[in-house]
């Protein structure tokens, strides 16, 4: 009986719960690693401060998709100027490549010990092989298979939970400063907040999710190869977006809410907080939190970029595809949508670069975090000005809770902007 409810709620689990999850990529997991090593238990609000943040955004942004069948970037289009889309367009697909490359690097270093491999030449051929594998699946493998693939990567991210408790805790510490903000009034700190805000709060997911929401509808309504109009939302199909989306949230927060205690218990414990790269933060786990806890943070890093790096350069694929109205989607082949298939190839192939060329993978991961930071305000602003516009969204605009939360993250992120104008 559990089991048959299980395997239900498992079937109901959607675009929501694979962004959430995606959240969690190697970018993020290298952020709330140094957060965690800089600042022990003291960065734990941050997961819970950004929770609401996170649900109203993605909300949101799945409602402007599924209601008005259009992504994002396809109704920016038409409610913008050409120039501000353009740009935005522009800033999150180079965005997303430096990202992709990033986790690339991240993934290669991960997986190069665990083959016990400390040669920058093989990370630069597992990083090949990441490409190689990724790309393929992606192509030419059904969108079905795709999205079932996707939603057991999102468990892979249990490893962060399991890592946590083969270390000792001080759990009334955690939950103390989990409800109570710690604040130091320090140029690193604030860098570090930023950058927690900035991929926590990833505007990549916005479009992704939005886009998701309709690719999915498009598969339940229309049959292959078909042109369909989409049905107008039900509320009871808006119930399930929410479910889904706030479950997805609650899970990538949880993820990152252990992942800080696990390097806060360890790294910040032990003094260690100076972290160059992922392969420094899973190596100093070892001789502090045991061969298990290193072996998990390891594969966490390696299964979160095979889901991250799909979400990233399909996201792209959707912004650039809607700009300029090319066929766009993974229900599609790729004879079908070559375009849309090319921008997922050539952002991955550029991606590709950082760890072949050897720039910084950490630094990277976090400046990419960061330079979201900034993207964040204008993009917040614009979904919420679309999820109060009629002519989108029809007679489902916001509710006036949802509206506060949205001005409330978009002064947040906004104080933040101008901070980081004055800190960098």
């Amino acid at each position: 009986m559990v089991l048959d409810r299980i395997k239900k709620f498992w079937k109901t689990l959607g675009a929501g719960f694979i962004t959430g999850a995606s959240d969690d990529e190697p970018s993020a997991i290298a952020t709330y690693s140094i957060a965690g090593a800089k600042f022990g238990y003291s960065m734990l609000w941050a997961a819970v401060f950004t929770f609401p943040f996170m649900i109203a955004m993605q909300e949101m942004s799945g409602k402007i998709g599924r209601i008005s069948g259009r992504g994002l970037a396809g109704n920016m289009k038409r409610h913008y100027p050409r120039w501000l889309v353009f740009l935005m367009a522009l800033l999150i697909v180079t965005v997303n490549a430096i990202n992709i490359g990033a986790d690339m690097s991240g993934m290669a270093q991960a997986a190069a010990m665990l083959f016990d491999a400390h040669n920058t030449g093989v990370e630069k051929i597992i990083a090949f092989a990441i490409t190689l594998i990724i790309l393929p699946v992606v192509i030419f493998m059904p969108y079905k298979k795709i999205f079932s693939i996707f939603k057991w990567l999102s468990l892979s991210l249990f490893a962060y939970i399991f890592a946590t408790f083969t270390v000792h805790q001080n759990w009334p510490e955690i939950l103390y400063r989990a409800v109570v903000p710690s604040i130091f009034w320090t140029k690193d700190f604030f860098l570090i907040l930023i950058a927690f805000l900035g991929t926590t709060l990833s505007p990549y997911l916005y479009f992704w999710q939005a886009n998701q929401e309709i690719e999915e509808a498009t598969i339940l309504q229309c049959k292959p190869g078909h042109i369909c109009k989409l049905k107008p939302v039900t509320n009871d199909e808006l119930k399930i977006l929410k479910r889904d989306t706030r479950f997805g949230m609650v899970f990538s927060n949880l993820i990152t809410f252990f992942i800080i205690t696990l390097t806060a218990s360890t790294l910040f414990r032990a003094g260690i907080t100076n972290i160059e790269t992922l392969k420094d933060a899973a190596e100093a786990l070892r001789p502090l939190a045991g061969e298990y806890s290193y072996l998990l943070f390891s594969l966490g890093i390696i299964s979160s970029g095979f889901l991250a790096i799909p979400v990233l350069a399909g996201s792209a694929a959707y912004v650039i595809s809607e700009i300029f109205n090319w066929p766009e989607g993974l229900n599609k082949s790729f004879t079908k949508a070559p375009q849309f298939y090319s921008v997922i190839i050539a952002s991955t192939v550029i991606g590709l670069l950082i760890p072949i060329l050897g720039f910084h993978p950490v630094r990277a991961l976090f400046y990419t975090s960061i330079m979201y930071g900034l993207i964040s305000p204008f993009l917040i602003f614009m979904v919420m000005h679309m999820a109060n516009n009629k002519k989108i969204v029809g007679e489902h605009t916001n509710s006036f809770a949802m509206n506060v939360t949205g001005h409330i993250v978009l002064a947040v992120m906004s104080v933040f902007f101008i901070a980081t104008l004055f800190i960098l």
